[in-house]
């Protein structure tokens, strides 16, 4: 497989120097894997951090930055950050005092390891609070996670929480908001073919020519059948059912349609119009819709959809103004 890279075990490095030049509103310390917004520590404000494995970018390092994310812990390639990062990470965004939301995708690493950073952090009275984004309703266990696996209400939780830190709001408010983004939101994905690790360099699993996988995850697993190929319009006949066989919107909802890397815009603008055929369909209104590379899994081809139910405050904090790299308005 042809990679734009120098070689498997500098991909990480190499990206995070190249964000660094990109980006000088961030800090990025490229040795101890941490990405943190320039104006850190702020005031009075709770720090939101999160992270995950490298790969699904602009997730997390991409929505550090106001409205979001305070900092962000890359690991290695589909590898979840160490403790010492996510420690590191609260350290240098905190030091305001109003306490650390941890952000965390429920992922069997992730979690044993964002756990261990919380007690590191605590340990420095650093007041520590979690979210766990479960929303992918594709499978109930994984190879990687017990329970529900973390996806694209990710980015929800992130933007929603973030925008209400901004504001001042105090911890325990913060967390509050941002469990219920999760609990309000539901995924579910689609790969049309598997992505290819630097590491390995071959696809993490094998779907043949003229079929797909429903109900993938982020990291390359595979989902919940395999099937023929289909077209768009029945892609999103299934993928929303999935979605709606699990949640009954009563308010309106905010739609992401995500390409999982390498799918065009092209080919996503199309789905998202039967996206959205079937929501209006269903009954379902919609408030706001995201079409875009968000969270990704290398080069997979193929999508997810994720739809998080809002009411009027959420829906307020989701158009506050932001300014990351991978997600802006009204700035």
């Amino acid at each position: 497989m042809k990679m734009l890279i120098n070689v498997a075990e500098t991909v990480v490095a190499d990206a995070l120097r190249g964000m660094a030049a990109a980006h000088p509103e961030l800090v990025v310390d490229v040795d101890h894997r941490v990405i943190v917004r320039r104006d850190a520590p702020v005031e009075g404000k709770v720090a939101l951090i999160s992270g995950g494995g490298s790969g699904h970018e602009p997730l997390h390092g991409g929505f550090v930055g106001p409205g979001m994310l305070s900092a962000a812990c890359p690991g290695e390639v589909f590898t979840s950050p160490v403790p010492d990062q996510m420690a590191r990470a609260a350290a240098a965004a905190v030091d305001s005092g109003a306490g650390v939301l941890f952000i965390v995708k429920n992922y069997t690493g992730d979690v044993l390891n964002f756990d261990m950073a919380a007690e590191l952090a605590e340990d420095e009275g650093i007041q520590v609070a979690k979210v766990l984004v479960n929303d992918d309703v594709a499978v109930t266990d994984s190879l990687y996670t017990a329970g529900r696996r973390g996806t694209g209400a990710t980015l929800f939780v992130e933007k929603i929480a973030g925008a209400a830190a901004d504001e001042g709001q105090p911890l325990g408010q913060v967390e509050a908001i941002g469990r219920q983004v999760n609990e309000n939101s539901r995924s579910f994905g689609v790969a049309l073919s598997a992505c290819t690790t630097p590491a390995k360099g071959s696809p993490t699993f094998d779907l043949p020519p003229g079929e797909l996988e429903l109900g993938i995850g982020i990291h390359g697993e595979p989902g919940r059948e395999r099937r023929a190929m289909m077209t768009s319009g029945e892609i999103a006949d299934f993928s929303v059912g999935a979605i709606l066989d699990d949640m009954t919107p009563r308010n309106p909802v905010l739609v992401l349609v995500n390409s999982m890397g390498g799918t065009p815009l092209l080919e996503l603008y199309g789905f998202n119009a039967e996206v959205q055929r079937v929501l209006s369909e269903r009954g379902v209104a919609v408030a706001r819709t995201l079409v875009g590379n968000y969270v990704t899994s290398l080069d997979m081809a193929g999508a997810s959809v994720t739809l998080c139910q809002v009411d009027e405050e959420l829906l307020r904090l989701w158009d506050a103004p932001v300014k990351t790299p991978g997600l802006r308005w009204g700035m």
